[in-house]
């Protein structure tokens, strides 16, 4: 077994100023750069059953890693780590914020921002055509009114409804709508209509 304390040279000469590290095995003590780490472990350590390494290492060169770096420059292992290019078994619920929408004449959901959103109209508005708009991405947007109620809302070119035709809302003061929406492209949202929840 191997006994390796790795120091940091830190005082004033060539070696520290050099980003030079002393490394002591059972004794015998080394001067090494940072990229010269590996190679020393490799060759002079590879044939140790059980390797020991004390002491604190910092960054003195482009090749190492020290504790610092996890969480900042390098991710930490995480076995539950999701991946965005592979099919997943999730076991747990997994859920999307609602955003609210800023009430205006013309309300334009951001598709980047979150995949359900939620607005209460206080006027006749227009539900814009999204931006950042992408096929795939698929919500709900709830729609209330407000104490009035009767508001009205148009929409952008790019939603489309069964049959071609725009929804009725509901009117009584109050009251919620759901549109449940699939973006199938760049310009084109299939979305579903249903009113009155309770």
């Amino acid at each position: 077994m191997a006994n390796v304390k790795i120091s940091e040279l830190t005082s004033a000469s060539a070696a520290a100023a050099a980003n030079e590290y002393e490394i002591n095995e059972s004794g015998t003590s080394k001067k090494v750069t940072g990229t010269q780490i590996s190679a020393f472990v490799k060759a002079d350590l590879l044939d140790d059953a059980t390797v020991n390494f004390t002491g604190t290492l910092q960054n003195g060169g482009s090749n190492v890693v020290v504790d610092t770096d996890i969480g900042s420059t390098v991710q930490s292992y995480d076995a539950d780590t999701a991946k965005t290019d592979v099919a997943q078994t999730y076991s747990a619920g997994q859920r999307g914020t609602i955003t609210a929408l800023t009430d205006g004449a013309t309300i334009t959901p951001d598709l980047a921002a979150s995949n359900n959103f939620s607005v209460t109209l206080a006027g006749n508005r227009t539900l814009a055509n999204p931006i950042n708009i992408v096929a795939g991405q698929s919500g709900s947007v709830f729609i209330t009114q407000d104490g009035t109620g009767s508001r009205t809302l148009a929409f952008g070119s790019y939603w489309d409804f069964a049959g071609g035709t725009a929804p009725t809302l509901s009117t009584a003061a109050s009251s919620v709508d759901r549109i449940d929406y699939v973006v199938r492209s760049a310009t084109s949202i299939h979305a579903v209509f249903t009113a009155a929840y309770s």
